[in-house]
């Protein structure tokens, strides 16, 4: 298993560098469990910390009821942020380095000190939290059609492909991240709406999973950490040439534009 682990990693990095997406993992090799694709997830973030990357933080995946569902799982996934992956507020990125990118408005978490699980409880989380940002998530499929299954996505980094943020907000001037509101803009107009409860009733939750998940990896949360908790909306697919912008209630807007260009090596 660990030479399919291997080269299945292999697969998916030289579609992450190729823009060329390949067939589904769990296709390929029907018995990969859910530690073989945490197993696959790891050995490419390897790679890339080995190339000069450095881990930043984590993003927080299916936390919505119905993306559980559609893939008949109970929890939520992670994935890895690397520093290669975070664009500034207003940011143009090419299109052409992703292979079938969504968008999705999320609220980000900025550590001030360290969480390791088990144990950890979304008051925990708000304590440990510095502050808080408006953020766009650019997800993408390194599997051709989005034809995934939990294995497929969790080994591709649980689909992950970019962190937008904008300014940060102290925690304590936004008590209530449940209870925050977010409207998404496609070329200014509104194609999506959604509240922070809709992440498991409350986005600090889905950190205080993130932290006692990793805990069985023998990991933590580290101070400065970013962490995205889960969409608080559909994710509609985005194309070169849009401007997507997410206006939240409190925390204000952020907005990345996708420009045609080539992908990235």
């Amino acid at each position: 298993m660990t030479d399919r682990r291997g080269q299945a990693a292999e697969f998916l990095r030289q579609a992450e560098r190729l823009v060329a997406p390949i067939g589904p993992l769990s296709r390929t090799w029907p018995d990969l469990d859910l530690a073989d694709a945490y197993a696959i997830q790891r050995e490419n973030v390897v790679r890339r910390t080995a190339a000069g990357a450095t881990v930043v933080g984590h993003k927080v995946g299916l936390t919505a009821v119905a993306m559980q569902q559609l893939l008949g799982v109970e929890e939520p996934d992670f994935g890895h942020l690397l520093d290669e992956m975070v664009h500034r507020d207003g940011a143009t990125v090419p299109a052409g380095r992703y292979c079938r990118p969504r968008i999705e408005p999320e609220i980000c978490f900025r550590l001030a000190r360290p969480l390791r699980g088990p144990g950890v409880t979304a008051q925990d989380v708000l304590a440990a939290t510095d502050g808080v940002a408006p953020a766009l998530e650019i997800v993408d499929s390194r599997i051709r059609d989005w034809e995934i299954t939990l294995v497929d996505t969790v080994a591709d980094n649980a689909s992950s492909a970019g962190l937008v943020h904008g300014a940060w907000t102290p925690i304590e001037r936004v008590p209530d991240l449940a209870a925050e509101t977010v409207e998404l803009f496609v070329d200014g107009e509104p194609v999506a709406s959604g509240v922070g409860a809709a992440v498991l009733g409350q986005p600090a939750e889905a950190v205080a999973w993130l932290a006692n998940t990793l805990a069985a990896f023998d990991a933590e949360l580290q101070p400065g950490h970013l962490v995205l908790p889960g969409a608080m909306t559909t994710a509609p697919f985005v194309t070169a040439g849009q401007k997507i912008e997410a206006v939240f209630g409190k925390l204000g807007p952020v907005s990345v534009t996708f420009a045609p260009g080539v992908s990235h090596e």
